[in-house]
């Protein structure tokens, strides 16, 4: 991939024969978009990085690794991009209107209906991300002369809570701010080394992708971790063939559901079309802000935990692509919009007049 070309379209896709948007979205969509609340995006090098920045050839810079980021659009949070006349919004709503199936998709969709999907999958989906994190945490422990414990509770508080959090509240492992750096950076550092010896997916996404990939369903994959890395990791495991877009650290995306949007936008899929697959009860809620569906996977949480989701399974071997038409059964183009109620008013009474006869 062309360095200058990876920092400039920053929504441009990995496989470059189905391109991630059409002639008419590219005008819609300018490859510098700046998130909502004027908080501009920060793109990094997704071909290099510095020496003295760098650890095995992976960046050592703090990262949404190990924290607990925001759900977002909750209240119709997008991203806003440029143009000649003036700034454009580009929320949800936005994204459902104008990324509408043209004429010649509509007539091909209506024959082969479920090319019409986009399917995003959450990283934690497709690498056990529990084991490198449960893994990074001991080797830390082990380093410091300190001790994870075993008890479950507190193991899957260590998962899902954030770095300081679980320094501070969890292991109680209270240092200097300078400290809790260092220990964050390190524990960065064993996460990409344990990630480096991964080779296998979670069990049946292979399987699945493959089906999908039959249908000729495009899928995207989102994470923030760095591009590269990302890359690396899908094509040891053999699945980068699988995933159309990409979705890593340097889109700079700020929230759960800025992710999901981006990937929808390469995907050229709108929102209310595309499908999440998740294992977080906070990014099923993310996936229901931007309008779309969500399948949940069980085993990071339980499955009460789980019971907002539109399906949840025990992996993917127990998803076929019929499952996908049936989440969109009964979701019509309106069936989610407010409707004002019809009150039905009394016909006008008739006046009785008085004919005189002159």
């Amino acid at each position: 991939m062309d360095c200058a070309y990876s920092r400039i379209r920053i929504t441009s896709l990995l496989i470059p024969f189905r391109p991630a948007f059409s002639s008419s979205h590219q005008a819609l969509f300018p490859s510098t978009l700046k998130l909502s609340k004027f908080k501009r995006l920060v793109i990094r090098n997704a071909c290099g990085f510095d020496e003295n920045e760098s650890f095995n050839g992976f960046p050592i810079t703090p990262n949404k690794l190990f924290m607990q980021e925001a759900i977002g659009a909750e209240y119709g949070e997008g991203f806003e991009t440029f143009r000649q006349d003036g700034p454009l919004k580009v929320d949800v709503d936005f994204l459902n209107e104008r990324l509408q199936e043209g004429f010649l998709k509509r007539i091909r969709y209506a024959m082969k209906p479920d090319e019409a999907y986009g399917l995003i999958f959450s990283w934690d989906v497709v690498v056990d991300t529990r084991a490198l994190k449960l893994n990074a945490w001991n080797q830390l422990a082990s380093e410091e002369g300190q001790e994870i414990p075993e008890d479950g509770d507190v193991q899957r508080l260590i998962l899902n809570a954030g770095a300081d959090q679980v320094l501070h509240k969890v292991l109680l492992w209270g240092k200097e701010e300078s400290e809790m750096d260092r220990l964050k950076l390190r524990l960065t550092q064993l996460y990409y080394d344990n990630l480096l010896g991964v080779t296998e997916p979670m069990e049946g996404l292979l399987e699945w992708l493959d089906a999908v990939s039959t249908a000729r369903i495009p899928c995207a994959v989102v994470s923030s971790l760095d591009r590269r890395q990302m890359v690396e990791a899908l094509d040891r495991m053999g699945l980068l063939k699988y995933f159309q877009a990409i979705v890593s650290e340097e889109d700079g995306m700020e929230s759960i559901a800025h992710r999901f949007l981006s990937a929808a936008v390469k995907l050229d899929r709108k929102p209310s079309k595309c499908v999440v697959f998740e294992d977080d009860p906070r990014a099923i809620t993310a996936a229901h802000n931007c309008t779309m569906m969500a399948v949940a996977l069980i085993g990071a949480h339980r499955a009460y935990d789980l019971d907002q989701a539109d399906l949840a399974v025990a992996n993917f071997n127990e998803l076929s692509v019929i499952n996908l038409r049936r989440l969109f059964a009964n979701k019509g183009s309106t069936f989610m919009d407010r409707q004002k109620q019809i009150i039905e008013k009394a016909p006008p009474k008739r006046k009785l007049t008085i004919d005189t006869i002159f």
